[in-house]
Formats: C-alpha cells, structure tokens, sequence
C-alpha cells in the first residue's frame, strides 16, 4: 500500500520586543534566573495585565506580509492547565478570535516548482517559563525569565505532505521574520520553535489519519529527522495491526527517535474563556495602514528585483536574499562595482566569503571583510590585476585584518603577470627542461599538457595569467 503524510505546523516565533506582552519586565536573553521577573509575571493576587502595543504591531506586519486578514477585533483568552514554570495556572493566548487568520506563504520544492501553503492563523500569545533540570541533583528548578514573552503562534493548514517540505516552509517563514525584524529567530535560544503534527493516510483517501504532535522542535535538522522517523513508526504500527494514538511525542535527537509524552488533550480540555482583565484588541485602519507602511522589501520580492536588476539565476537569487543582511552585503558589493560583474560579485559572496563565515561560525554582519572590501578585490579580479587563485590568497589576507586586496598585493607582490613576453620566455625554459613530457604529448598524451601549464605557474609563483599560459602553451605544441 502507498502511504502519503499529511503535516501540519505550528510555529512559535519569540517576538522581538523589549519589553514582555503584558507587563514591562524585559526579555533580553542570558540573564541569571528570575531576574526578569515582575509580579505580573509572577502571577500574584491583584496584579493586571497591560498589553504591550508593539507586539501588535508585529504581528499585524506578520499578517500583512503573508497577505492575511487582519482581524479589527480580536479577544485574548486564558488557556488553563497547571505546569511548575506557569505560576498564574493559566496561558493568556488567543483562541476564537485571533488577531490573524487565513494567510498563505508560497515555498519552493526541490523540483524547482513552488507549492502555496496555507496559514490557519497566528494568534498572540505569552510565553511559560523553563523548567531546569540540569544541575539540581535530582530536583527541578524553575526560571520564570522567559514567562511572559511574547510570542506569535503561526498555525498553518495541514498541506505539507513531507519532511523536506515542512523544512521549506519552516525556512521560508524563518527568513520572513527576520526579514520583518519582529523575530530575531535564534533556534539555539529558543525564539524560533515548532511542533509538528504528523499524521499518514492511505493514498488516495480523503479522510486525515490521528495525528500525533511533536513539541518543541528547535532546528532545521531536527524537524526533518523527527517528521521522518514518525511517519515510518506510525506507517509500521497500522501495518502490524495496531492503531495511531493522539497523542504528544517528544523528539529524542541522541537516540533519534520520538516517544509518548502525554494522551493529547482537547482544547475543550483547556477550558478556555475570554480573559476578564483585558478588553477585546480593537484595531482601526489607520493602525493597520501604518504598520503596512512600515513593511521592508520582501523576501519574494527581493529576490525578484535581484534577479531582474543583475541576471542573476532564481537559485543564486534565492541564496542571496535569504536573509536581509545578505542582501544588503551583496548589493553593497554590486553598487560599488557600478553595476558590473554582478554574476562574480555574487559568486565570491556565496562561495569564499560564505565559507569563511561558516568556517569561523559568524553571520554577515561580522565578516570582518567589508562589501567596499570585496568589491575592490573583485575590481582586482576584473582588471586582471589577480587570478582566481590568487585572488583567494589575498582574500585570506584580508580576512586576517592585513589591509584591502590594493594593500595586499603589494605587501606580497602577488600582481598577475598579463605580458605575453614575459609569459612566453617561461614557456620557453619548461619546454626545455622537460624534453620527455614534451615528447610524450607530441605522441598523443594529452595528459601532460596539464603537467606542463603547472610547471609554468610554478615558475612564475601562480602568477601567470592562466588563460594566457593556455592559449600560448597550446600555440607552441601546436
């Protein structure tokens, strides 16, 4: 029997705000435990809630920018359940009337071709707290910094119809956040997390199979593995004649594998009801106007002007704008070439200088080389003034604070030879010194061409313009 998956996400974005959803203590990352804490947070007797106006604003961008309706009125809940690091026994959440509903994001599949997904929801919402376990010898300890963080839930419909597909769509929502700067999208913190529910059906068949939801799922890699290895569990358990569960699962990424955390509750279980100590959000147009006119270029968008205003491919577009920061670098790169060799700025953005930050575990706004300083090594490239590979020993250079690429060749004279004399006198003296290999490719080796062309780089240090070296080497055999 063929079997298809059916996926539905919910992510978590932390919004980016400075203070948290309901009261004025901060959400700065790191601070020691329950610092950042206030009574609000805390839940004591008479404390109210006060709604953080920014964090509207956030997710009103959000909904705007994945061409969603944006709710003019919208009511908070309490989502009651008891846990050590929720101290009020409630979640102030959206239920019934989100602030966002029924949106869509286009993501592109492996084959080249796009897929819309389409977006449920995205409710505001606050964040719990942490429970501790490491460290404590047996007990538990309960850091209430991140309880009451805002936090944007993003529901999409479940039409995602494999793990590879769940990742894109992940991704694509990762760079969009960004990109509106609501969500600085920190996996490793915590500020970009997703559950996943995962359920398989028959192919063919109309009616969804149980699903079973994987919580708190924080990185690309883990998403995908834990999507994976629930659709073949569930897969084997109907085919043994056993029955999938609603339940919840936790992914174990040592063991690689997801297990039973608890029977899945209902909302019904969570006895939700409007909360008595906040007003229903009214939002008026001009609101909403004014968060429109605040939105960035988009991702989508972006990488449509890039490929138009550069020629560049849809791929080396796409790469380039996956985040803002990377767009902006490039085309820093692009305007100080005046527009020219746009395809070679973008493949020393993508390649040597995407390397190097990986390499050194940094993102673009710390490269050490600036765009002004790539261009002009660039510039270098298109003169002539370098060879690709030596223009990757003065890139290092650069990289390593020893000056821009006009310094650097100087300092190490590393200044490609262009003469044709120059380069035919060193022709002459290879020729020469290796009669065998000469003899051997006037026989048919071809093969030794190669030896010959790095006999003469080696003689000039590799700085023999090596197109140059190839025309006249292939002159002279001829």
């Amino acid at each position: 029997m063929e079997w298809e998956t059916v996926i539905g996400l919910e992510i978590h974005a932390q919004l980016a705000t400075q203070s948290k959803i309901f009261s004025g203590a901060a959400t700065a990352y790191g601070a020691a435990p329950n610092t950042q804490a206030c009574a609000i947070d805390l839940g004591l007797p008479g404390v109210l809630p006060v709604l953080n106006i920014e964090a509207v604003r956030m997710a009103v961008k959000f909904g705007l920018a994945i061409g969603a309706e944006v709710s003019r009125r919208s009511v908070f809940a309490r989502k009651n359940y008891f846990y050590p690091d929720l101290p009020k026994g409630y979640q102030i959440s959206q239920y019934e009337a989100p602030v966002v509903a029924a949106g869509q994001l286009t993501i592109d599949l492996d084959d080249g071709a796009s897929k819309v997904i389409g977006i449920t929801r995205a409710h505001l919402e606050e964040d719990a707290g942490k429970s501790l376990h490491e460290d404590f010898h047996g007990l538990t300890g309960v850091d209430l910094n991140r309880a009451g963080t805002p936090l944007l839930e993003i529901v999409s419909e479940p039409d995602l119809r494999s793990a590879r597909e769940a990742v894109a769509y992940m991704k694509k929502l990762h760079t969009l956040v960004r990109y509106l700067g609501i969500c600085d999208g920190n996996m490793q913190e915590g500020s970009f997390r997703c559950d996943a529910n995962v359920s398989v059906r028959p192919k063919g068949q109309e009616k969804f199979g149980t699903r079973a939801e994987i919580k708190n799922l924080n990185s690309f890699r883990f998403v995908e593995r834990a999507i994976d290895y629930e659709v073949q569990r569930q897969i084997e358990l109907i085919q043994d004649g056993g029955t999938v569960v609603q339940e919840t699962r936790l992914y174990d990424p040592d063991q690689g594998e997801t297990r039973s955390m608890r029977s899945k509750e209902e909302a019904n279980d969570y006895r939700y009801f409007p909360d008595p100590d906040l007003l229903p959000l009214v939002l008026d147009d001009a609101f909403i106007a004014q968060a429109g006119a605040e939105l960035p270029e988009l991702p989508d968008a972006k990488k449509q002007r890039i490929m138009e205003q550069y020629g560049l491919s849809a791929y080396d577009a796409g790469v380039l704008t996956v985040s803002r920061e990377l767009a902006d670098y490039f085309e820093a790169v692009a305007a100080a070439m005046k527009g020219q060799e746009a395809k070679l700025c973008a493949n020393w953005v993508m390649g040597e200088l995407a390397a190097a930050l990986n390499k050194a575990g940094r993102d673009i706004v710390e490269s050490p080389v600036g765009a002004l300083q790539l261009a002009g090594l660039v510039r270098r490239i298109q003169d002539q003034t370098l060879s690709g590979k030596l223009a990757k020993e003065v890139f290092e250079a650069m990289w390593n604070g020893e000056g821009d690429a006009d310094a650097v060749i100087e300092q190490r004279g590393l200044r490609q030879i262009t003469d044709t004399s120059a380069i035919e006198a060193v022709i002459e003296q290879v020729m020469t010194a290796n009669p065998g290999q000469l003899a051997d490719y006037r026989a048919g080796k071809e093969k030794v061409f190669g030896f010959l062309v790095g006999q003469v780089m080696k003689a000039t240090r590799g700085q023999a313009n090596p197109a140059t070296v190839d025309k006249i080497l292939k002159s002279r055999l001829g």
